[in-house]
């Protein structure tokens, strides 16, 4: 595993829609519920082994998060208003989704 930066601040900014998140490099980005739902790393939405992933219902846009849990010290569990929540986005993923190659800038 590579050496990554530690996320040093999370936010999830109701009103906005969307997960800010803050790494000890100094980088930061947002990313909105609906993307986050999109991206959910569970079996659920990515699929089970190598095969493609299962269709998926498209996601509201006004999704929301209900919580998000602690999962050790790597990862949130993040329960969405769909009902969704069985995805853990470990600091790699929140950081692709936030500030990486896979953030959506405005």
């Amino acid at each position: 595993m590579s050496s990554m930066a530690w996320p040093v601040k999370l936010v999830f900014r109701k009103a906005d829609g969307v997960l800010h998140a803050e790494f000890d490099d100094g980088r930061s980005g947002t990313v909105s519920y609906k993307r986050l739902r999109e991206q959910s790393p569970s079996a659920a939405v990515r699929g089970h082994g190598g095969g493609p992933p299962p269709p998926q219902a498209p996601v509201p846009d006004d999704i929301t998060v209900l919580r998000a849990d602690p999962v050790g010290r790597y990862a949130l569990r993040i329960v969405f208003s769909d009902g969704h929540d069985s995805g853990l986005y470990n600091w790699d993923l929140i950081r692709q989704l936030t500030v990486g190659e896979d953030a959506v800038t405005a």
